[in-house]
């Protein structure tokens, strides 16, 4: 059974929404629907859910389109599988991948954003028939450089231990989004507590940390094949594509020049926003997609 949204959630989030938990393989995965129209897979990115689109979603309701948002595998609504499920990115594009053959999307638009990058990516590679647009926002589309460094965020959530506190016993990240943006009230509130609700308690929240860890800490990282994959599609992709991208993202902003190289025909919008950028740049990225979507109707 679906699990219902507390009234403070759901008043926030557009009108006419669908909700259903889709059976795939030994999982459920939460997807919410708005519209009727040619299919848009909005992914979202680590630590939070589906609630993370409703602002473009709602600059998009009167649009020709279906705005499909899943939550990802062990965060929003979906199964909590093991940890060592949670930290395979071949796990994730498994179940993203039969998700969008159960739900037979044609002509989809992708739109990803953080680990929803990659994922929504892998899911297309051996499908990619089905793809016909893509809207890049704050992500990875692709492998690092040979020789690179991680993040501070993320070789710290490679030390035994300590990260395991910070992020199970201390809900780090999801209690300091705000500080991944580039206005921080945009993260107060009732909307952070949206983003809180789904990871609380450490029998909801191993997810923060395994996707984390699934971020490459050096070459040899399994993780790396899988983004070889996601590059090879994205520089083989000949429709059209856009690129909105936060530059006053800490983890991700100082990416969104390499980006532009790997998709060099997309049409580029740079922002003061931060990571999260649905929630400061809405419009922008309405305006994105709605380009790419013209351009594929055209």
């Amino acid at each position: 059974m679906i699990e219902p949204l507390p009234g403070w959630i759901a008043d926030q989030l557009p009108p006419g929404v669908s909700r259903e938990l889709v059976p795939i393989g030994e999982h459920l995965i939460h997807v919410m629907t708005w519209g009727q129209g040619r299919p848009v897979l909005l992914l979202h990115g680590n630590p939070t859910w589906g609630f993370l689109w409703r602002k473009v979603v709602a600059e998009l309701l009167d649009e020709p389109v279906q705005l499909i948002c899943p939550d990802l595998l062990g965060l929003g609504l979906s199964s909590r599988p093991p940890a060592a499920d949670l930290g395979s990115l071949a796990v994730h594009q498994q179940v993203m991948h039969d998700l969008v053959a159960h739900l037979d999307l044609q002509g989809a638009v992708f739109v990803g954003q953080d680990w929803g990058g990659p994922i929504g990516l892998l899911a297309f590679a051996r499908q990619a028939e089905r793809l016909a647009g893509l809207v890049i926002l704050n992500t990875v589309v692709g492998p690092p450089k040979r020789e690179f460094k991680a993040t501070a965020f993320h070789r710290f959530a490679q030390t035994p231990v300590l990260s395991d506190f910070a992020f199970r016993v201390l809900g780090f990240p999801q209690n300091a989004l705000h500080t991944a943006q580039g206005d921080r009230g945009s993260i107060r509130g009732p909307v952070a507590r949206a983003y809180r609700w789904p990871l609380r308690g450490v029998k909801r929240n191993a997810a923060p940390l395994a996707l984390a860890r699934m971020v490459p800490d050096r070459w040899e990282h399994p993780s790396v094949p899988k983004l070889q994959e996601c590059h090879a599609l994205v520089t083989g992709f000949e429709g059209p594509s856009a690129i909105v991208w936060g530059d006053k993202d800490p983890i991700l902003g100082r990416l969104r020049r390499r980006t532009e190289r790997f998709l060099p025909d997309a049409e580029v919008t740079a922002t003061d926003a931060g990571h999260f950028l649905q929630e400061e740049v809405p419009a922008e990225i309405a305006a994105g997609m709605r380009s790419v979507l013209a351009q594929i109707e055209a």
